[in-house]
């Protein structure tokens, strides 16, 4: 955040301060319920609240146990299984359709590219029980409802929308007489694709894919449509937990999650850096 210039006025440094606070305020209602689940996972008993062990900072009120049983239990380890088959390829697939589409969408002949835009961005736009419940019955038509593939293909969908907007964005500061340059020199588009234009726009691409990936580990609606018992996820399983026994290793997995997640938004920030770097922007 900008310093405060020295001749500014009262109203204007009012205004400055409260806009911090604002910030503050908002970064803390977000940021409070992470910091309640990462401690709570480590308590001792079965109980979804601070012990007065964990509140005096009690060795004996902590405890790996939830951990334990995570890493231990055939469900959470089935359904950590499903997840990790699940969304990568789900992350494939997603990526290279939506890059394949931001590429084609980028080309200034493409007639009605806006509504071609809108209509592959729709998944993101519509509320995800309607596009689960379409999915549903469009699926169970096919004869791919309560099967691996089915799952797969509604979740790249669903991670489509991100890997072209990201993408998309990447595209728009790429100089294209690059490409006309590799034409003039005889390369056909397939090289000029792999050996020009993608290693400039990676970072997008895997900052998509980054998006995509977290969509599809973290989704629970469409699975619950789609899914059978055998396509159990992560999210699903946490899900089953809440609804029928209270357990603290969901607080235990979903410690695990938000660690995955930052892990990967320090990813997609060092991407995008690169990415402003090599357009030649000065990273903010």
């Amino acid at each position: 955040m900008s310093a405060l210039p020295a001749y500014a006025s009262t109203g204007q440094r009012a205004w400055h301060y409260s806009f911090r606070i604002i910030c503050g305020l908002i970064f803390f209602f977000l940021i409070f319920p992470i910091l309640v689940i990462l401690p709570l996972s480590f308590n001792a008993q079965n109980f979804f609240t601070f012990t007065p062990e964990m509140l005096t900072l009690d060795p004996a009120g902590y405890s790996l146990k939830h951990y334990e049983d995570f890493f231990t239990n055939p469900d959470w380890q089935q359904a950590l299984t499903n997840s990790f088959a699940i969304a990568p390829v789900a992350t494939l697939l997603a990526t290279s359709f939506g890059t394949l589409a931001a590429i084609g969408l980028s080309q200034s002949h493409v007639p009605y590219r806006s509504a071609i835009m809108a209509i592959l961005i729709s998944p993101m736009i519509v509320p995800l029980i309607i596009s689960a419940a379409g999915m549903y019955f469009f699926y169970s038509r096919i004869g791919l409802q309560g099967t691996y593939l089915g799952v797969v293909l509604a979740h790249a969908a669903l991670g489509t929308p991100f890997v072209i907007i990201t993408v998309t964005a990447t595209l728009v500061g790429f100089d294209r007489s690059l490409v006309r340059a590799a034409a003039s020199l005889g390369a056909n588009p397939v090289t000029t694709f792999f050996k020009v234009q993608m290693p400039l726009i990676v970072p997008g691409v895997v900052s998509g894919a980054l998006f995509a990936f977290i969509t599809s580990f973290d989704e629970v609606v469409v699975v619950l449509f789609l899914g059978s018992a055998g396509q159990k996820t992560l999210p699903w399983q946490m899900f089953t937990g809440l609804r029928e026994q209270i357990s603290p290793t969901i607080l235990a997995v979903a410690s695990l999650m938000v660690a995955i997640s930052i892990i990967l938004l320090t990813v997609l920030e060092l991407l995008r850096r690169r990415s402003e770097r090599l357009r030649g922007l000065t990273p903010s």
